[in-house]
């Protein structure tokens, strides 16, 4: 068995051999293949959540386990920050505590079980705090 090969011209003449053209010319949107100026466009990414303040100008400390497998976490609402501030918060009450956490929607979440060392750290740095929750 063996192949012949034709070329892409050859072969565009046998699939349609009534609309040959004689010369070059620009396919039209029936010959095209793959087109450059379409495809997958990705829309602009949404901007990280901020958090945002309490009325009462406090920060919320609230210990939750609920959907963590039973692990227990700290969140922190109520700073009024960009989430590249709250991040860099985070940073220093992990280092504080000497555990892991994040950042998810403007809500920090610490993995610890040390209430007394995040509330200080946050009352060092200007922040009026208030417990919520067991």
């Amino acid at each position: 068995m063996s192949r012949k090969s034709i070329s892409l011209a050859d072969w565009q003449q046998q699939l349609n051999p009534a609309s040959a053209p004689s010369s070059i010319s620009a396919p039209s949107d029936q010959d095209l293949v793959y087109r450059t100026d379409g495809g997958t466009v990705m829309p602009a990414k949404a901007s990280k959540a901020s958090g945002q303040a309490f009325a009462d100008g406090k920060v919320l400390l609230q210990r939750e386990s609920k959907g963590r497998g039973g692990k227990r976490v700290i969140t922190i609402r109520g700073i009024a920050e960009p989430h590249e501030q709250l991040t860099k918060l985070c940073q220093q009450l992990k280092k504080t505590c000497a555990c892991g956490g994040t950042v998810k929607e403007g809500v920090i979440e610490i993995q610890s079980e040390q209430r007394e060392k995040l509330e200080q750290a946050l009352q060092r740095l200007g922040f009026t705090t208030k417990w919520s929750g067991g």
